[in-house]
This record gives C-alpha cells, sequence and structure tokens, in this order.
C-alpha cells in the first residue's frame, strides 16, 4: 500500500487525503496547528465555480496607485514589505494583458469546470451532501460605468461555459429584496453555489476522513528531504522524522518556503482577507452577493451573515488591522440599509495568492515524488476537491483529466 503524507490541514490538504484514501492509499496528514484557524476557516464560503477573471487585467496597474492611497480602501500594502514584492509586481503586470487573461482564463475554467463532478461525490462519501445550498450568486453594480467596465469579463466568462443572465434594478431586488435603491444592475449567475458554514465544513471533513482512516500528526514541517529512490523524508521542528512513498505540500501561504529549499521558485504572496460576521444581522440574503464597484461580498452562512474583502500585503508575520473588518460592514450598510452591524465578530487569514493567479498544482521540478497543491488565491474552497483529485492522481500514478502545465511550478524560473 503506497504511503502518501500531506502537508497541511485546510481544506485543500484534507480534499487531497479524501481522494487518496478513495484510491486506496494510506494518508498522514501533518499540520502545526490541524484543528486551529487558518484561511479555511474565515472564507466567504462560496464555491465560486464561475470565477475565472485573474487579478491582474488591463488596466489594472493604473488602479492600484489609488486603491492604495486610501487607507481602507480594497488593497493595501506594508511599506515595510514593498521592496520584497518587487519580483511578484514585476510578473504581475507581464501577465496583465488581454493575451495572458484569455490563457489564464481557460486554465482556470478547466479546474472550476469540473468541480462539482469531484466536490458532489466527496461530500456524499463524507456524510455531508447537506452542507452545500446550490442559489447561485448574484453580482450587483450601482452604476452602468462599472457595469460596462466589466462587460470583457463577463463576455470571456460566457465563451467559458459561465451562465450569465442579465437583470435590471427590479429584477436585481425580486431576488435579493434586502438591497438598498443604489443597486441598479445585477448580473446572476446560477452556477454559483455556497456551503453552510467554511469552519464547520473543515471539521466535519477532518472528522469524517480521521474515521475513514487517516493519520493526522501535530508537527510544524522543517525540511522536506527526497532521496534517490522513492522514499521521501520529511522532519518536525521537534526532530520527528517521518517516512513516505510521495509527498503533497499543501500548506497554504506557507507552501512557498518548503517549495524553496527543495530548490523550486515560487512567486506567491500572502494576500491577508478580512472579513466580519453578524451572528443577527437583521437582514436576509439567499445567496453570496458581490458588489463589484467596492470589491467585497455578504454570504449567509448557518453562524450569520459574512461580510468579506480587501486584499492586503504585509507578509505573514504582519499584525492584522481589523479598521478594514469595520470599513466592509460600513459599506455593506450602504447597500444593505436594514443591517445590524452591531456585535459583528472580525477574522483575518492569509490568502496564497500567485502574481497570474494560477494555482500551483503539480510535481516538484528537481523531485518527482513532491507534489505541490497550493496558491489558490481566493478559489481554495472552490478548487479544493479537484486539487486534490488531481494530487491524488499523480501521487497513485494515474493520469489527470485535465492539462496541467498552466500550473507548472517551472513557470516561474
Amino acid at each position: 500500500m503506497k504511503h502518501v503524507l500531506v502537508i497541511g490541514a485546510g481544506v485543500v490538504g484534507l480534499s487531497t487525503a479524501h481522494h487518496l484514501l478513495q484510491s486506496g492509499a494510506r494518508v498522514t496528514l501533518v499540520d502545526k496547528d490541524p484543528e486551529g484557524d487558518k484561511a479555511s476557516y474565515g472564507n466567504a464560503g462560496g464555491i465560486a465555480v464561475t470565477e475565472m477573471i485573474p487579478a491582474s487585467v488591463p488596466g489594472m496597474l493604473w488602479k492600484i496607485p489609488g486603491w492604495i492611497m486610501d487607507p481602507l480602501g480594497p488593497l493595501a500594502l506594508r511599506p515595510g514589505h514593498t521592496a520584497k514584492m518587487i519580483p511578484w509586481f514585476l510578473h504581475f503586470s507581464k501577465v496583465g494583458t488581454h493575451q495572458e487573461m484569455t490563457r489564464i482564463a481557460s486554465a482556470l475554467a478547466s479546474i472550476n469546470q469540473r468541480v462539482y463532478d469531484d466536490l458532489l461525490p466527496m461530500l456524499e462519501v463524507n456524510g455531508m451532501a447537506g452542507e452545500l445550498h446550490r442559489q447561485g450568486a448574484l453580482t450587483v453594480y450601482e452604476t452602468k460605468k462599472g457595469l460596462n467596465a466589466d462587460a470583457d469579463s463577463w463576455k470571456l466568462k460566457a465563451n467559458l461555459g459561465v451562465e450569465v443572465q442579465y437583470l435590471n434594478a427590479e429584477e436585481t431586488r425580486e431576488l435579493e429584496p434586502a438591497l438598498s435603491e443604489n443597486v441598479k444592475y445585477g448580473v446572476f449567475t446560477p452556477q454559483w453555489s455556497h456551503i453552510n458554514d467554511p469552519k464547520c465544513f473543515v471539521e466535519l471533513l477532518r472528522a469524517s476522513l480521521v474515521s475513514r482512516g487517516l493519520t493526522i500528526i501535530k508537527g510544524d514541517v522543517v525540511e522536506v528531504n527526497p532521496y534517490s529512490g522513492l522514499e521521501v523524508d520529511v522532519k518536525l521542528r521537534d526532530g520527528q522524522p517521518l517516512t513516505a512513498d510521495q509527498v503533497v505540500i499543501a500548506a497554504g501561504a506557507w507552501s512557498g518556503l518548503l517549495a524553496q529549499k527543495l530548490g523550486d521558485r515560487v512567486l506567491m504572496e500572502s494576500e491577508r482577507g478580512y472579513n466580519t460576521t453578524i451572528a443577527e444581522p437583521g437582514v436576509q440574503l439567499s445567496r453570496e452577493v458581490i458588489f463589484a464597484e467596492r470589491h467585497f461580498v455578504a454570504t449567509p452562512l448557518t453562524c450569520g451573515l459574512r461580510i468579506g474583502g480587501a486584499a492586503e500585503f504585509g507578509g505573514l508575520d504582519a499584525v492584522a488591522n481589523f479598521k478594514r473588518s469595520e470599513a466592509l460592514v460600513k459599506l455593506a450598510s450602504i447597500y444593505l440599509p436594514n443591517l445590524n452591524a452591531q456585535g459583528g465578530k472580525p477574522w483575518a487569514g492569509h490568502r496564497p495568492t500567485t502574481p497570474d493567479s494560477l494555482p500551483v498544482i503539480g510535481r516538484s521540478r528537481r523531485h518527482p515524488n513532491v507534489i505541490y497543491a497550493f496558491g489558490h488565491g481566493h478559489l481554495g474552497l472552490t478548487q479544493a476537491a479537484t486539487t486534490g483529485r488531481l494530487a491524488t492522481d499523480l501521487a497513485m500514478g494515474a493520469t489527470p483529466p485535465i492539462d496541467l502545465a498552466p500550473f507548472s511550478v517551472e513557470r516561474f524560473n
């Protein structure tokens, strides 16, 4: 029986463990805090299969300075981290062309188009089918200018199989009556869905996998040492050695540090996201609502209304600025006039973000028995089940169902 060790207990690591167990492997999962708070706990809860437009698009660079100048705008860059991000921003600017946008969107679509093929069986096997709500998503706009600015993106999505329904103000509020008169236009995407609660989702999945034979070890991985043969030695900070036939690195924003020790250059940054969850919001939404011009979302979860957004680059060690969580609630109050803005619970977490918006999925350039599965940015929950399937195919010697070349770590060399 092949033994595979997965590094990372977030939703991608757990999804990989699921598929490995389904394939008959013996699976060990290692994480420095297996049950602790991580990006998988605090995401917006959307299965965003319609989201395939990269962050770097034509004209984006001109907007960044204004966003950064606004202390509570949608983008922040910590001054002490600026120099470290130069290589990342150079690559970000390089892919901001129409040709690259189309290429990257097609690659992301290749994953997103099979998300439900991998997610629904995973939920069923683990007794979690009731965690998913297929209610679509609603993107809203205040102005015709804002809608027109996204016209090319919506057209590209439609060309890649996304169902797009354009709505006027009245039709938009028929779907979500809680929205204010500020909303003038809407775009409904019925293929989107959302889950009950990201934290509960991860906890339920982890518990199910343990009952099915997953071994979880609490430990901080400091070295991954592939031998010339078929085994990989993994060393923990406490000195404990572990050995496996294959290793999958799915440690989110911390994955790049391990990849670099293996000789693979990775351009990845922690894009810290913020949100506030209001247990008793006083308003009701039926689905995730994306406020396109203001760059934030609101999702109805079983734990409350989660209002999330913002992107902050400051590295893994910067102290969170929860004023950004407060700002999101103020923005939401503009569009949800009856929102009870009191008593919200703020949260911040690290999204593993590449400059081209593509995750890293595939084998290490130098070590074929080390497999990468990280860098999903805003789409970790969405793409977790399919990423786990792809990583499992590689680990078990099967042919993946999609072309993994666009996701190779070699693109950063």
